[in-house]
């Protein structure tokens, strides 16, 4: 039988299924709205539907090497109760685990495991675990050499945040030092050549207003400001900054006192650029006892 834009409405409305789950499971049903919502139930598409608009801001980064390529891809969940949770973690291992053959997180998506997409692995798991999840990123780096680093793992190769190193050089011990102050300190960019050029322009025109509320001649604030810059330039870009191991050293010349050449890094950490609703107290209790 032909299925009707209304009966898809009303199987989205009653479900929160996508348009097209929606009309596949008419289709299986010939027509049926409750052996749809049935069916939808069955493969966990109803379920996960009606979660996606909930934020998903916790979660984990995992990281995988193979030779000269490393993945560091995020998974969010809802809480972090979910992040501890065996089966999550395995899943997110599980995608971590074929992303090194993926481009990019849409491709990700797609890519087969075990027999099903990703997506389809994570459709399963939000109907089972309960809570919205999400693919949320992923990003890869390729070098002569990568090393990866977990900070505050949760199991091996996962936690809140991963970093990936790509360097040429044979001292791996200094690389994972290098990665392990990324993780602390956080730079914006490799070098100064990297970072966008809009950020520099904002902190440049931040810094001019700063400097020129001190009423000092328009020289004097030129030359104030290039000071600043060149501190914040040295505070943000990788090479620049005081090697957290040895702080008598940047980077850069640990790196090269080391053999080593870094190339590129990647760091990512669970939940970052998410902004999260919160809600006071009485609110969460008053949500919970369904008023």
């Amino acid at each position: 039988m032909a299925i009707t834009a209304a009966q898809v409405k009303q199987l989205r409305e009653a479900t929160g299924a996508g348009m097209m789950d929606a009309k596949k499971a008419l289709t299986e049903t010939g027509g049926d709205i409750d052996g749809a919502v049935d069916w939808l139930r069955t493969k966990g598409l109803a379920k996960a539907a009606k979660k996606a608009d909930r934020t998903a801001a916790e979660g984990l980064v995992a990281v995988r090497v193979e030779g000269g390529t490393g993945v560091a891809v995020e998974v969010n969940a809802e809480t972090d109760f979910v992040a501890k949770n065996a089966e999550f973690q395995a899943l997110v291992g599980d995608i971590a685990g074929v992303a090194l053959g993926a481009d990019n997180v849409a491709d990700l998506a797609e890519t087969d495991m075990g027999g099903k997409h990703v997506k389809e692995r994570l459709t399963d798991a939000i109907a089972k675990i309960g809570e919205n999840m999400t693919l949320r990123r992923m990003a890869k780096l390729e070098g002569q050499n990568v090393t990866a680093y977990v900070h505050n793992a949760a199991t091996d190769g996962m936690g809140k945040i991963g970093v990936l190193v790509a360097y040429s050089g044979d001292d791996a011990v200094t690389a994972r030092q290098i990665a392990m102050h990324i993780a602390a300190a956080n730079p914006a960019a490799l070098t100064e050549e990297d970072l966008d050029p809009a950020i520099v322009e904002k902190e440049r025109a931040v810094q001019m207003e700063i400097a020129g509320e001190s009423g000092k001649p328009e020289q004097v604030i030129e030359k104030m400001v290039e000071g600043r810059m060149k501190k914040y330039l040295s505070e943000v870009t990788l090479l620049n900054q005081n090697f957290v191991v040895n702080p008598d050293l940047t980077v850069r010349a640990a790196a090269e006192e080391a053999g080593l050449q870094v190339t590129g890094f990647v760091r990512m950490e669970v939940g970052e650029g998410i902004e999260v609703e919160k809600e006071d107290f009485a609110a969460e209790v008053a949500k919970a006892a369904g008023q």
